[in-house]
């Protein structure tokens, strides 16, 4: 099946648009994808799509709707780059979690999903994916070279679900002394196995296909634990870095 454009309902009222790509199969798990600081755009649905293609029904919240509904731009141009920031900035992160949450629930509901739904984010995504982890009943996160996390170790006593964190060892959002602060306030949570298992990706593109290529456990699909820490990180560089003197 193809994706659509669909209509939410955002728990403090109004309404909101989202992205839904839906498996071959008639029964399936979820992910709720989490958005760059790009908006719901053509990477983000590629993302969706190829879930899709793996057997997930995948939804793709619009975050930014309260700001500009239906922001779609690249990573091309330094006039998207500084509308990205300036969203970034006039993005309240609460709200955001809620309008997840929102998703994820429409996701359980759906006919044909088996009421698991997981949650995968990238850049500022990468942080909301460790705040469901934190605040939702998520069945599982993901999260890829998440911006901010440090500033929320203080929620990490709320996890209850397997969660994995991508963390760019060379990443300028995210420098040394934020994940130093990140390893300390989770490396001794027993839920939390440092790691650096997966190499240095060097391009954005890479470091999607790496992320949606990999599929989780059986276990997860049929709702058995994992025997695995829920709380890894993997360190390499951070596909969403560029030199930005170019």
């Amino acid at each position: 099946m193809g994706g659509q454009d669909i209509t939410l309902t955002a728990a403090d009222g109004g309404a909101f648009g989202a992205y839904l790509a839906s498996p071959q199969s008639a029964v399936a798990a979820g992910v709720v994808v989490l958005q760059e600081i790009f908006g719901i755009n053509r990477v983000m649905r590629d993302i969706a799509d190829a879930l899709a293609a793996q057997d997930y029904f995948a939804i793709v919240p619009d975050l930014f709707w309260r700001q500009e509904p239906g922001i779609q731009l690249t990573d091309r141009t330094e006039a998207e780059w500084a509308r990205a920031f300036e969203l970034y900035k006039g993005f309240d992160e609460n709200l955001g979690i809620q309008d997840a949450i929102a998703a994820l629930n429409h996701l359980r509901t759906m006919p044909g999903c088996t009421g698991k739904v997981g949650s995968v984010g990238y850049c500022l995504g990468g942080k909301l994916a460790y705040l469901m982890a934190t605040r939702s009943d998520t069945d599982c996160s993901v999260g890829y070279y998440g911006v901010g996390i440090e500033g929320a170790l203080g929620e990490a006593a709320n996890l209850r679900n397997p969660l994995l964190l991508h963390v760019a060892e060379k990443d300028q959002f995210v420098p040394p002394e934020a994940q130093a602060q990140v390893k300390e306030a989770l490396g001794d949570n027993p839920l939390v196995t440092p790691s650096t298992a997966i190499p240095a990706s060097t391009t954005r593109s890479r470091a999607r296909a790496a992320s949606i290529t990999t599929k989780p456990p059986p276990s997860w699909r049929t709702g058995a634990r994992p025997s695995s820490s829920p709380v890894t990180l993997h360190e390499g560089q951070n596909p969403n870095m560029r030199d930005r003197t170019r």
